[in-house]
């Protein structure tokens, strides 16, 4: 297994992590519902689950 020669200094450590940054999350708001979601995501609304402003699931209906 391969081992550093030298420390790296904490300069240079930064340096390589300065790209490493956190994004804020893009929210959308559902035209539908006003509900605000995550871009390309389902999300639940009133015991609904709407995905591009359809209901995909209703919990509320019973499956027999």
């Amino acid at each position: 297994m391969a081992h550093p020669k030298r420390k790296t200094s904490k300069t240079r450590r930064d340096k390589r992590r300065t790209h490493y940054k956190a994004t804020v999350a893009q929210i959308a708001t559902c035209p539908v519902t006003g509900e605000a979601h995550l871009y390309h995501r389902a999300y639940w609304h009133e015991g609904k689950m709407y995905y591009r402003g359809q209901v995909v699931i209703d919990k509320s209906v019973a499956v027999a």
